[in-house]
């Protein structure tokens, strides 16, 4: 059995107001495995948790990095831990 964990992303650069978590979460049905949300931050970036298998997860990340978005990323911080099973989907706020 894979284990599951939680991928906490902040991306900094032009992500907001342009489609951005929309993408993300085409991205992620794409994984079909992960589950979360993405959401706008109050300083302008988007912060994404997402959590499955690690190698999914890892999919994700990359993708953030070096995919096809809308506007600009910058920058993505990660950090990782244990899954929650909080999330039900993945899902924009």
């Amino acid at each position: 059995m894979t284990e599951s964990v939680r991928l906490t992303a902040l991306i900094d650069g032009f992500v907001q107001g342009v489609g951005f978590r929309w993408s993300v979460r085409d991205g992620v049905a794409g994984l079909g495995t992960l589950t979360g949300y993405a959401r706008n931050l109050p300083d302008g970036r988007v912060e994404v948790v997402a959590e499955g298998p690690r190698k999914d997860c890892a999919l994700l990340l990359d993708w953030l990095r070096k995919g096809d978005t809308p506007g600009r990323v910058e920058a993505v911080t990660e950090s990782w831990g244990p899954a929650t099973g909080d999330h039900d989907g993945f899902t924009i706020r």
